[in-house]
């Protein structure tokens, strides 16, 4: 099996033992992105900062694979508090054009770092 390690200084590092993507047979698997700045490895403080943060980071990861979040075909997104999935739908309008790709939501307990939202995403070409 053929499989190729995304590495980018422009989204943040792993903080476990994981990869920040793998690509295989042109399918994008991207790991979880929470709201760190890829700088700093600091956390945003509000949910609001910690998604917007999550969407350039995952632009960043397209950006590195030389692909776009137009090749998105799947994201998954975990929540410590689905109260708040208006804003997720809200951005999602600014972020994504349609036909949007397929999105699975679920509320978890916690998340790495106390982060409020994590959102994975799996892309194509």
């Amino acid at each position: 099996m053929e499989k190729r390690i995304v590495d980018t200084a422009n989204a943040p590092s792993a903080v476990g033992t994981y990869s920040q993507g793998v690509v295989h047979n042109g399918v994008y698997y991207f790991s979880g992105q929470i709201g760190l700045d890829p700088k700093s490895m600091e956390l945003k403080k509000t949910f609001s900062e910690q998604l917007i943060q999550i969407l350039k980071n995952i632009d960043a990861l397209c950006e590195s694979c030389k692909i776009t979040k137009n090749n998105i075909i799947k994201t998954t997104i975990f929540m410590t508090d689905l109260s708040q999935f208006p804003e997720v739908n809200k951005e999602y309008e600014k972020y994504f054009k349609a036909p949007y790709p397929a999105r699975s939501t679920v509320q978890v307990a916690a998340l790495p770092k106390g982060a409020a939202i994590e959102i994975e995403a799996i892309a194509a070409i």
